[in-house]
């Protein structure tokens, strides 16, 4: 089972960059996406139905805003658009899929880089999100959340970490709520279970030669329960085309749903 999780910085951006010229070639079974910038009815043909795709979105009540989606080589049993929390759901940042007894969401964390608001909204997010993800935790199924969650959780997830420290996705209280995911929620970072070396990035500023130089942030994750994570043979980041300013992370798992 392949699973890829990308943030699109745009749907259609990514469209005219070859997305999907090289998506049907990847063979996988579930592509989470995030950032569609998009409505429902900007998003036909090729974005909609990929070779051998059908796809779902939850976009946000703002136009060119936010977006989360799911294309999917199999028929759900359910899908699930949004959290039910309003304030989140308006930005259009959780899209959950099942399939037997898996469950995979596309998930967006908001950015609170552009100012104090953004940030604020950042927290909300983290605190009222954490619940229900604590209920996917224990609630029996596999559970795998693919996604832009804006946070590089350790110093070797970002090149420049002694800068960033009070910087959004970055700060203290942000990677303490990423290790409580983890440690008491037992939720599992799988690209680490397979890569545990530096300069794994996921996405680069457009400043600079940030690209060139590999001055990367990790802020993509695939984040799956125990059993799921267990099954991972392999991992990769995918750079050798751009289709966005982050680029695919790609996770194999020896599982059958």
């Amino acid at each position: 089972m392949r699973i890829i999780t990308l943030n699109l910085n745009g749907l259609r951006s990514a469209a005219s960059k070859g997305l999907f010229d090289w998506l049907p070639q990847q063979e996988a079974d579930v592509i989470c996406v995030q950032e569609l910038k998009a409505q429902q009815n900007d998003i036909n043909g090729v974005m909609r139905t990929p070779d051998g795709y059908s796809g779902y979105f939850h976009c946000a009540v703002k136009k060119g805003y936010s977006g989360v989606g799911i294309y999917t080589r199999h028929a759900p049993d359910q899908i699930v658009e949004g959290t039910g929390i309003a304030e989140i759901d308006a930005e259009g940042r959780f899209l959950r899929v099942d399939f037997g007894n898996l469950t995979v969401i596309s998930i967006y964390l908001p950015s609170g880089s552009s100012g104090e608001h953004r940030q604020a909204a950042k927290f909300f997010f983290m605190e009222h999100f954490f619940p229900l993800l604590q209920s996917l935790a224990e609630g029996g199924r596999e559970v795998l959340l693919c996604g832009d969650w804006n946070i590089a959780h350790k110093e070797i997830d970002l090149k420049n970490w002694r800068s960033n420290q009070k910087n959004s996705g970055f700060l203290p209280e942000e990677r303490a709520w990423l290790s409580t995911v983890f440690d008491e929620l037992k939720l599992v970072d799988v690209f680490r279970t397979i890569n545990p070396e530096p300069d794994q990035y996921t996405w680069w500023s457009n400043r600079g030669q940030a690209w060139a130089k590999n001055v990367g942030w990790r802020i993509d994750y695939q984040i799956a329960t125990p059993g799921l994570a267990s099954t991972a043979t392999g991992a990769s980041i995918y750079k050798t085309e751009r289709f966005s300013d982050h680029a695919p992370l790609l996770i194999d798992y020896d599982f059958n749903p």
